[in-house]
């Protein structure tokens, strides 16, 4: 049998591993949430490393923690932070409302760690989980804390910079394809002609705006819930400490951290991250529409539309040979609706701010960290492996024109719009184009035609035969 120490708290004694370095309020948790096996991410226990350390220095600042354990608690933090004692966090997402399962998984792993470094024995406390460690705190306010905090910097620093990369890509794309034209679709339909680049340019701009929903989102995220305690009053906390931990954190993050102008509306609501949460839903409700359209003008190769001819990266079918699938593009839709659920069970979660305090955060914090890596990681492999190696059939793209019916449409301001219907009417039934028909009925003459069917100048604004 494997070796094992007993702690205790406030219930009694638990036995854990004797090399682990959680006690007794975990080992409660880890029995009582065997759930889902999921445990809270490296941005989360990061970011709750970084609270943790900050806090022990803002303490020992201000004369409120011993300085020997406060180092301690500070050197134990940072492991917690670069991921050196991932092992000791088993717990499940699905637990306590609250996340105090876990704000007390990060006092006690701490705490021992710390009296490791003292030179102490694993559950002397020597170093306190709740005395030292949490100090100053309450999992009320530490958890949406780190939830904020976590989403904040994944969403700087991993999903805009993806973003931006996609949309560089997409710039590119808009701007080598914008001398080819093409057919333009509605309801799945013909429609008028259109250049590939303004189709690339359309998508540009759809990346940009979700960009700039996020960034708006992201600040919102910077007001830190920290400094309420257990319901906003601030209770069992130095007045200056909030304001000092979130100064400190916003310097080693670069992110403009804030402390919340309102406590009891920042514990009990989560708007913010509900916020947060519709921005990723309406960046992969666009993306969506983005690979979703590739795939399509990617169809073929010789039986599809075929205007868009995507990088072949794997084999496509284990019974026909050949065959190359719109893999990249499949992954994405496949991400974009996983986030679309994430924001659903999100938005439930914000639905549970019962009185003065959220009861669904980590499931909350777990579907917002989950989304935001989801779409980096899939971005940036659509993006290197589909995008960029993208190329277009301009010859497919300019022949798909001449057999548009809504080429007469160019032909309504002249002819009107009844007779322009009849003609098109005429060229389907017969399955003659509009320009064969209009000749054969001499509409108009001959170079007021060709003038009118060029498709390049009815891919911008204005009247045929009246003004460009």
């Amino acid at each position: 049998m494997s070796a094992t120490r007993t702690e205790q708290d406030s219930m009694g004694a638990m036995t854990v591993p004797a090399d682990a370095l959680y006690g007794a309020q975990t080992a409660r948790a880890r029995d009582n949430f065997t759930i889902s096996g999921i445990g809270f991410p490296r941005p989360f226990l990061r970011a709750l490393g970084m609270v943790k350390e900050h806090a022990a220095k803002v303490n020992r600042e201000l004369g409120l923690l011993d300085e020997r354990i406060a180092l301690a608690i500070m050197d134990a933090a940072e492991e917690v932070t670069v991921g050196d004692l991932d092992k000791h966090f088993p717990l499940d997402i699905f637990q306590t409302g609250s996340g105090t399962s876990t704000n007390m998984n990060a006092n006690e792993v701490i705490a021992n760690r710390a009296c490791q470094l003292l030179g102490e024995d694993l559950g002397s406390r020597t170093v306190h989980p709740n005395d030292h460690v949490n100090y100053g705190q309450s999992s009320n306010d530490v958890i949406p804390t780190v939830m904020h905090l976590a989403a904040a910097v994944e969403i700087r620093e991993s999903l805009l910079p993806a973003l931006n990369d996609l949309s560089k890509t997409l710039g590119t794309k808009a701007r080598e394809f914008d001398d080819i034209v093409t057919i333009a679709r509605t309801h799945l339909q013909d429609a008028t002609p259109i250049r590939l680049g303004q189709i690339f340019g359309g998508y540009f701009r759809q990346v940009t705006m979700v960009a700039a929903e996020l960034d708006r989102a992201l600040d919102g995220l910077c007001e830190l819930p920290l400094g309420g305690t257990a319901v906003g009053t601030g209770l069992n906390t130095h007045p200056e400490f909030a304001q000092r931990v979130i100064a400190g954190l916003a310097e080693v993050t670069g992110l403009p951290l804030r402390e919340a102008k309102d406590h009891f509306a920042a514990q009990a609501g989560k708007e913010q991250v509900v916020a947060a949460s519709g921005a990723l839903k309406t960046t992969a409700v666009a993306l969506f529409k983005i690979a979703n359209d590739i795939r399509f003008l990617a169809s073929g190769p010789r039986c599809g539309l075929g205007e868009l001819q995507l990088p072949a990266v794997q084999p496509g079918s284990s019974i026909m040979p050949g065959k190359v699938n719109p893999v990249m593009a499949e992954s994405l839709m496949q991400v974009c609706a996983q986030v679309v659920g994430n924001d659903a069970a999100i938005t439930l979660g914000g639905l549970s701010g019962n009185f003065e305090l959220n009861v669904m955060m980590p499931m909350m914090a777990h579907n917002l960290l989950q989304s935001i890596d989801l779409l980096t990681n899939a971005l940036d492999q659509f993006d290197e492996r589909c995008l960029q190696g993208l190329s277009a059939d301009r010859e497919r793209c300019e022949g798909l024109i001449e057999e548009s019916l809504a080429m007469c449409t160019a032909l309504a301001p002249v002819i009107g719009y009844d007779r322009a219907a009849a003609i098109a009417k005429q060229a389907h039934e017969t399955g003659k184009t509009v320009r064969e028909v209009a000749l054969a009925e001499d509409v108009l003459p001959d170079y007021e035609l060709e003038r009118l069917l060029d498709p390049r100048p009815m891919t911008e604004a204005g009247i045929p035969g009246k003004t460009r």
